[in-house]
């Protein structure tokens, strides 16, 4: 059964030849929240920033300024991130296929919970033989399946309520030089002493427990939100923090509705404190991230904070780079699709 945030898992790394999101990590490495601060402010207008900017921002994290500039420079190589050069200044947005893939991975992070309900009561199973030898291809084939939903039914034979769509056959295409077949099936309750029921390929006691984790870390800040009591720095790592947590509950979630889940389960509980505490800091961090990265007798270069609302809209930039930010977050547009083949990760 996977354990919750086994993070090496659960975001496996990618092959060459993709544009490559940086794993998750528990803490966020400085890739990672490099990423997750020009999501959350500039993916709407795909706004440039300063390089000294996002420095300054991950140095609120804790992360040194060497650090900072080596994680841009990685971004940049690996394709997540596009310069602008003026003069001896350089200054960075996200590339179309990373504002494509961060736009669609937040919808589904936000929409999960109402996913779950829609299930139609049907098994997804991946069987799977790798030959003798092949420990590396097994743990890559397994973090694929992690990351797609699934769980360990029993040692070859993974199983997910998720439907096999055409990402999940694109990934799984690629990896493993043995045999996978793929099944979408009912369950059919015995009688016999000697069962299993799907729902415990999954932890469900350690998912539960970090439902609650999360509950007692974020419930006492809603009274200081509301009050407006949080503002500059706190607010943006909060937010961050908030979201790099959230996150992981898509993957970890069964994903199976509130019905066939035992008493109490806290999913709906999760998701409205996450929306609380990202949607109640968002101008807060904003305001912050626009103070960063402009003077302020500047423009505010298209910095705009978006909500969950508009992580479920589909946040996209517009004709314009560049585009003035309004200050209030609105639904924009989904996202169209781009040329090449990016990876998503959420």
């Amino acid at each position: 059964m996977v354990r919750p945030f086994d993070i090496n898992e659960i975001f496996p790394d990618d092959e060459a030849g993709s544009v490559r999101l940086p794993r998750r990590r528990a803490g966020g490495s400085p890739q990672s929240l490099a990423v997750t601060l020009l999501a959350d402010y500039t993916l709407r207008t795909r706004a440039f920033v300063p390089s000294a900017a996002i420095v300054a921002l991950l140095g609120e994290f804790g992360v040194t300024p060497a650090a900072g500039r080596t994680a841009i420079s990685r971004l940049s190589r690996r394709g997540v991130l596009e310069n602008s050069r003026q003069g001896r200044h350089s200054s960075y947005r996200l590339t179309d296929p990373a504002a494509v893939n961060l736009s669609i991975s937040g919808h589904s992070i936000v929409a999960f919970p109402e996913q779950a309900e829609a299930w139609d009561g049907s098994w997804t199973l991946i069987a799977f033989s790798l030959p003798e030898g092949s420990g590396a291809e097994r743990r890559t084939l397994r973090g694929h399946l992690r990351w797609l939903g699934y769980a360990p039914l029993y040692d070859g034979l993974w199983a997910s309520p998720r439907q096999f769509t055409s990402r999940a056959r694109e990934e799984l295409a690629e990896v493993g030089s043995g045999s996978l077949t793929v099944f979408r099936a009912q369950h059919v309750e015995l009688d016999q002493t000697v069962r299993r029921d799907p729902l415990e390929a999954w932890d469900i006691d350690a998912i539960a427990e970090e439902y609650a984790s999360f509950i007692d870390r974020w419930s006492p800040l809603l009274a200081g939100i509301r009050a407006g009591e949080v503002s500059g720095a706190e607010a943006v790592c909060a937010r961050t923090e908030v979201m790099d947590t959230y996150r992981r509950f898509r993957v970890l979630d069964p994903l199976l509705p509130m019905r066939c889940m035992p008493p109490g389960w806290r999913r709906h509980q999760v998701r409205d404190i996450f929306t609380a505490v990202y949607d109640g800091l968002a101008a807060a961090a904003q305001e912050h991230v626009r103070t960063v990265a402009a003077p302020p007798s500047a423009p505010h270069l298209g910095v705009g904070a978006h909500t969950t609302a508009d992580l479920l809209a589909g946040v996209w930039h517009g004709k314009a780079d560049n585009a003035p930010a309004t200050g209030d977050a609105r639904p924009a547009r989904r996202p169209q699709p781009v040329p090449g083949r990016v990876r998503r990760r959420t």
